[in-house]
């Protein structure tokens, strides 16, 4: 995980990459990308089905169980940090 900071030396994101197992197109990768989405503080996603990289940008660090339970839902399994 990764975090920037501004000027005044405040977190204003956090990037972090997960690993997701099953995702095998395009169509994976969106229906994993809109459930992240979904999350609260959620800034981007993009999702890699070749790799099974999903990297999230925040803006603050999400609970690791937030994001199994949408990847869950898509119908995929988080691995855990990439």
């Amino acid at each position: 995980m990764t975090a920037q900071t501004d000027t005044a030396g405040t977190v204003t994101t956090v990037t972090a990459v997960y690993k997701v197992i099953g995702m095998s197109c395009g169509h994976c990768e969106g229906s994993v990308s809109s459930e992240i989405s979904g999350i609260d503080g959620v800034t981007s996603v993009k999702a890699v089905a070749a790799s099974g990289e999903v990297t999230v940008v925040s803006t603050a660090p999400l609970d690791e169980d937030a994001v199994r339970a949408a990847v869950d839902e898509a119908g995929f399994e988080l691995v855990g940090k990439a």
